[in-house]
């Protein structure tokens, strides 16, 4: 009998400090039919891994304890192995991909993961695997909760956190569906956010969010996009029967005045993944460290201060 085919993971043993992590050897996953096994070249580190890992999220109800938790949504790598059924992609072909699961035993901080083929597209053409890794779950992010927001070429939208991962390609996306964009941002990050196409800025410790907003947009803007979790002082720049989206879980406000108020939940999409891949859009990488340094990785985005993602490469040669 053949020995069973391994490969190196990173994984939560418990909850708490970023000292869970723990690099371990497992199976070698086989992909089933419609899934794609992808031999990873890079995945991203986002906060919620750092939730998942520090048990936030068992202790929300939104999965259950584990010994072993999987860390890590989205990658870039190539196609390794394919599923019965699956004939829209081939062995060797560049890919990124999402996974959406939360209660998994095995994340993206691997050497091979397998997904859905619906969660899976077409890497972007002429970037590395690193940058191609930090599009999926943020890019996906912005585009589902602009979606969301309902808003037509000519209106106007507050982007709040505009130079986090999530705000920046919000920005990038709504300036080319033809809105108008305030982007809340500190002083170093305004020319940045102007590049992005924001049309204002807001300071990011302004003391009363919505004067400045309506200052600049007499009226209130026609939605907000909360990536930094602000709520009612979001809210409060809109218009009355205007719309208000946040990505941070638990900060959606009362819809107060009308204001459709909704909270934006991530799901893999494949489409929209290989639309975004074909964009162009701006990917920043902080850093790309090897997988086994993941806590360290996980330290350096508990601090702050980011611009980019942190992203952890399988071996020195992804």
């Amino acid at each position: 009998m053949m020995a069973e085919e391994q490969m190196r993971a990173v994984v939560a043993r418990g909850y708490g400090g970023p000292g869970k992590l723990a690099l371990v050897t497992v199976p070698l996953p086989e992909p089933g039919p419609g899934q794609v096994r992808i031999r990873v070249e890079a995945a991203t580190v986002n906060p919620v891994d750092l939730v998942t890992r520090s048990g936030a999220l068992v202790e929300a109800g939104l999965m259950a304890a584990r010994e072993h938790t999987g860390i890590g949504w989205d990658v870039a790598g190539t196609v390794d192995r394919l599923g019965a059924g699956v004939t829209a992609f081939v062995p060797g072909q560049r890919v990124i991909g999402l996974r959406d699961l939360l209660d998994v035993s095995l994340g993206a901080y691997c050497e091979y993961l397998v997904l859905d083929a619906p969660a899976v597209a077409p890497a972007p053409p002429g970037v590395s695997a690193a940058a191609a890794a930090t599009l999926p779950l943020n890019g996906l992010t912005a585009l589902q909760a602009l979606d969301l927001l309902g808003l037509s070429a000519g209106d106007t939208v507050l982007v709040t956190g505009a130079a986090g991962a999530v705000g920046g390609f919000a920005v990038e996306l709504a300036a080319r569906r033809g809105l108008r964009v305030v982007a809340q941002v500190g002083a170093a990050d305004e020319e940045f956010a102007r590049s992005l196409g924001a049309a204002w800025i807001v300071g990011r410790d302004a003391s009363d969010l919505a004067a400045e907003v309506r200052h600049q947009v007499p009226g209130g803007v026609d939605g907000a996009l909360d990536t930094a979790g602000l709520g009612v002082r979001a809210l409060a720049a809109v218009r009355t029967r205007g719309a208000y989206g946040t990505v941070v879980g638990g900060s959606a406000p009362l819809p107060l005045r009308g204001i459709r108020a909704h909270q934006q939940w991530i799901s893999s999409d494949g489409a929209a993944l290989a639309e975004l891949a074909g964009m162009d859009l701006t990917l920043r990488v902080a850093d790309v460290l090897p997988l086994e340094r993941a806590a360290e990785a996980h330290e350096r985005l508990a601090a702050g201060g980011m611009r980019g993602r942190l992203v952890l490469v399988p071996s020195a040669g992804a």
